[in-house]
């Protein structure tokens, strides 16, 4: 799958459709950051963790919270950064992120970002908040 990345937001590919786990570092209302995992919410879903991509977590917070996600690999001890924002700037996006993401998700709370481009989204021909903003949806 051809991404379509306008804005040249650095891509890694890192989460490559493994499993594994998620963590979030977002910034609270005091103004501080914090690490939010799935696993310390576990005891609270019945199914067992909920973030099995990393555009569940991206889709978890509130406007302006998210600032970073990082994926640790099964068998591995290594957190590695697969979303990142400075500012209004996201500057790194995994691959599998930039295949899940959609006009929506971007529309919502991330419009302030370089994310949202009417350039990106011509590229890909999206024409609505449920079709892909980073792949063609022909």
């Amino acid at each position: 799958m051809t991404i379509i990345n306008s804005e040249k937001i650095s891509q890694v590919d890192f989460i490559q459709s493994r499993k594994g786990e998620f963590q979030a570092i977002v910034k609270v209302q005091a103004g501080f950051m914090t690490t939010v995992d799935d696993l310390g919410i576990k005891a609270k879903w019945k199914t067992g963790p909920q973030w099995k991509r990393g555009i569940d977590v991206f889709r978890s917070f509130k406007k302006g919270a998210l600032q970073t996600i990082q994926f640790k690999s099964e068998g591995t001890d290594t957190w590695l950064t697969v979303f990142a924002k400075a500012g209004t700037k996201i500057k790194l996006m995994d691959t599998q992120l930039f295949e899940d993401m959609k006009v929506g998700d971007i529309n919502q709370d991330w419009s302030n970002t370089n994310l949202y481009s009417p350039t990106n989204y011509n590229l890909s021909n999206a024409k609505t908040w449920e079709d892909k903003a980073f792949v063609n949806n022909i």
